[in-house]
């Protein structure tokens, strides 16, 4: 991967409607980086999964199902690491005490942080000035 560095901040209001776009710039970002890894469609799908996952989940939980409540996000590619932040301003949880989601059920309910620790190297969730902070990183080679 070539060296590049990118900062991209977003601001959305609290509403589903605007998962589809937030998922469509995450996956031209990442048709844009040159990984040896990754094959970019690849790439491109994994982000929106993720990146989707974590909008909704704070648009859910984390905007007191206000639409006018925003849900920021901010993604920047430093040193071949990619970081994801969600900020939104909700009561916050314990992402440690989450359970693995039964996948043989049928619920499409309850994967989503699933998901998102099994696409990224590692996530973490924390309190900032800013509302709460859901941080997501992958090393890209």
């Amino acid at each position: 991967m070539s060296e590049t560095s990118m900062n991209v901040d977003i601001v959305v209001p609290n509403q589903t409607r605007y998962l589809r776009l937030i998922g469509n710039i995450a996956e031209q970002i990442a048709k844009e980086l040159e990984t040896k890894d990754y094959d970019p469609d690849t790439l491109a799908y994994h982000l929106n999964l993720v990146l989707t996952e974590a909008v909704a989940n704070a648009i859910e939980y984390g905007g007191d199902k206000r639409p006018d409540n925003t849900v920021k996000v901010c993604l920047s590619i430093e040193d071949r690491e990619l970081r994801i932040e969600v900020y939104d301003h909700g009561q916050g949880f314990d992402i440690s005490n989450l359970p693995t989601p039964d996948l043989d059920q049928l619920s499409e309910r309850g994967r989503g942080i699933f998901f998102i620790r099994n696409l990224m190297d590692s996530v973490a969730y924390r309190m900032s000035e800013e509302g709460n902070v859901l941080e997501m990183r992958k090393t890209l080679k």
